[in-house]
């Protein structure tokens, strides 16, 4: 009895079949080449025995040199420094506890830069290395990102140059020759000053906004808005400041559900919005505010939403152009500016649980709809 209890378990256990061990990517089901990413699996004796498509494409090394060659010379990589990688981190000796590197900046042959991090995979722990798994990434992506930035602080040192010259200059004017001029130019250069540190401070809030918006900090404080007061407020400004009245028509479809927002935020989002549409558009701007429903309420039919719109009879922005519209430094046209303004008014709503689109008005121009969920602060619910 005993002998027949202690075999057949051995029996089992010599049916099973054993565990696919991590690296054999066809035990798994899994074709290599359908990885996104850069794979190079090196097997027990630092052979290469996985060389994926991606791998191929980011080393421009056809697979077939690659297979069967050591690690070491199928990827010769080096670091920043250029020391040689793997005599350096030596994968397969130094410490037993080792189980990954992690990812770094690496060179290939000819200065290319990849991401590489590699994975040390033992059957036991500080046992031998049985697999080096090395995966490869393309920098491209990286580099548009610190392009992205590079871009933003040229601009922005380009827009902040011009206003700060004119203050430096105007005040040390003013502050040498005070008693050569008269009041009147005196406050006509007060007024300039004034003029550009205010567009200083728009730019360094702009700046703000985006750096909130990209770690998703933007904070959105909601209060009660009337938001057809609201366009009622931007629109009595531009005729105070000259442009005709009946450039104007605003359209309120009653009743509107109480919109709970952040009323500084929405105003900074109207007023980019009516100002593209009167600097960039022509003809008669109009801005239409009606109830709407949200994508969860459509259903029941519920006004769960206000919705915004603001169109003129301008020449429009090119269909080729749509989704690039919400993107950082889009310009339509080439009257100044710095790019950033629907970037922000994107964010800005979306921090809210709204959305914004852009299309062609019936009048031909550009027409700007952002529609923003009227749910009131979680306090009062």
């Amino acid at each position: 009895m005993s002998v027949g209890t202690s075999s057949a378990p051995g029996a089992q256990r010599a049916a099973r079949p054993p565990a696919p061990r991590p690296g054999d990517l066809a035990e798994l089901g899994l074709d290599p080449d359908q990885l996104p990413d850069g794979l190079v699996v090196a097997d027990e004796h630092g052979r290469v025995i996985c060389f994926n498509r991606a791998a191929v494409r980011i080393t421009a090394v056809p697979a077939e040199q690659a297979l069967g060659r050591s690690l070491e010379t199928a990827l010769p990589l080096e670091d920043l420094e250029g020391r040689r990688w793997w005599q350096l981190t030596d994968p397969y000796g130094g410490l037993a506890i080792r189980v990954r590197q992690p990812e770094r900046n690496l060179l290939l042959p000819g200065g290319r830069e990849v991401l590489v991090a590699a994975r040390y995979v033992r059957t036991r722990p500080t046992g031998p290395v049985r697999r080096v798994v090395v995966t490869l990434r393309d920098t491209e992506a990286r580099r548009r990102t610190e392009r992205s930035h590079a871009e933003l602080i040229a601009t922005v040192a380009h827009e902040l140059r011009s206003p700060l010259t004119s203050v430096k200059g105007f005040t040390a004017t003013l502050l040498a020759k005070w008693e050569r001029f008269t009041d009147d130019q005196k406050r006509l250069m007060l007024e300039t000053v004034d003029a550009d540190a205010d567009r200083v401070t728009r730019l360094i809030a702009e700046l703000l906004d985006i750096s909130r918006i990209d770690s998703g900090r933007l904070e959105v404080r909601r209060q009660p808005v009337d938001i057809g007061a609201a366009v009622g407020r931007h629109i009595q400004a531009y005729v105070a400041a000259g442009q005709p009245a009946d450039r104007f028509l605003l359209r309120v479809q009653h009743p509107l559900p109480d919109l709970w927002a952040d009323p500084d935020k929405v105003d900074q989002v109207l007023s980019n919005l009516l100002e593209n549409a009167v600097r960039h558009g022509e003809g008669t701007v109009t801005i239409d505010i009606t109830p709407s429903a949200s994508p969860r309420e459509r259903e029941n039919g519920e006004s769960a939403a206000t919705s915004v719109t603001v169109s003129d009879e301008g020449p429009g922005i090119p269909e080729e152009s749509m989704n690039r519209v919400f993107t950082r430094f889009w310009r339509g046209s080439k009257r100044g500016g710095t790019g950033l303004g629907l970037y922000i008014v994107k964010g800005i709503v979306e921090a809210h649980g709204g959305a914004i689109t852009v299309g062609r008005a019936p009048g031909g121009g550009a027409e700007f709809r952002f529609t923003l969920p009227v749910a009131a602060p979680a306090y009062l619910t």
